[in-house]
C-alpha cells in the first residue's frame, strides 16, 4: 500500500503515520533497541536484549493485506523519527477477527500516539473484512488495561492474561473518556481516507 496520512497529535505536533515494510527493518531494530527492558517485555512477554532477532524482523515486516498490517508513527523533525508502531495479524482470511498490538517508545507515551494508532488498526482490520479486534495485556501492565478499557474495549481474564475486544461495527459503545473521545475522532477524520478503497475480504 502506498498510504501516507498526513496529521497532527494532540500537541499539535505534526506527524507521518504509514504502512511499515521491508525498508523500515534497520529503523526498526533501532526502535526496538530505544525501548525499555519493561516495555519490551510488555510487548513481547519475555526479557530480551535490546537486539531484536532476525525471524522477529522479519516476522513483523512480511505485511499481508488480508492476515497482516503494521503501521508507524514518524515524527520527520526528529533525528530518529519513528515514535510509535502498531500492527494485527490474523491466522488466515477466514477469520472475522485479529489480533493487535502497539508500542510507542517510553518518553513518547501519554501523547495520543497509541489511540491515534488504534484507529488506524481499527480502520485497516474493518477495510480487511474483519468485525473485531483483540489485544492481550500481562496482568502486571497495569498502564495498557487501564488504557483499552478507557478505548472502550470489553475486558475479560482468562486464568494467565487480560483479553480486551472491540466490535469494530459498534461505535456507539465507544466511552465518554478522554481515549475514548479521541478515538472517535480519530476514526471519523481517518476512514474517509483508510476505507476510500476496499481490501480484498471486505466487498
Amino acid at each position: 500500500m502506498g498510504e501516507c496520512l498526513n496529521v497532527r497529535l494532540r500537541d499539535r505536533t505534526p506527524v507521518l503515520v504509514r504502512p511499515l515494510g521491508p525498508d523500515d527493518r534497520v529503523a526498526l531494530a533501532e526502535a526496538y533497541r530505544r525501548l525499555s527492558p519493561e516495555a519490551r517485555y510488555h510487548r513481547f512477554w519475555t526479557h530480551t536484549g535490546e537486539m531484536i532477532g532476525e525471524r522477529m524482523l522479519d516476522r513483523l515486516l512480511a505485511v499481508d493485506p488480508a492476515t497482516h498490517a503494521a503501521w508507524a508513527v514518524l515524527d520527520p523533525l526528529r533525528e530518529f523519527p519513528g515514535i510509535g508502531a502498531a500492527s494485527w495479524w490474523r491466522g488466515s482470511p477466514q477469520l472475522h477477527e485479529a489480533e493487535f498490538s502497539i508500542t510507542v517508545l517510553d518518553g513518547d507515551q501519554g501523547r495520543g500516539i497509541g489511540t491515534l494508532l488504534l484507529a488506524v488498526m481499527w480502520l485497516t482490520a474493518f477495510r480487511a473484512g474483519m468485525s473485531g479486534l483483540v489485544a492481550y495485556a500481562l496482568p502486571e501492565n497495569r498502564r495498557a488495561a487501564l488504557w483499552m478499557r478507557a478505548c472502550g474495549a470489553e475486558g475479560s481474564w482468562d486464568g494467565y492474561k487480560l483479553v480486551y475486544r472491540w466490535d469494530l461495527a459498534d461505535l456507539k459503545s465507544l466511552p465518554p473518556t478522554r481515549a475514548g473521545a479521541e478515538l472517535a475522532d480519530w476514526l471519523a477524520r481517518l476512514s474517509p481516507e483508510i476505507l476510500a478503497e476496499t481490501e480484498p475480504g471486505r466487498g
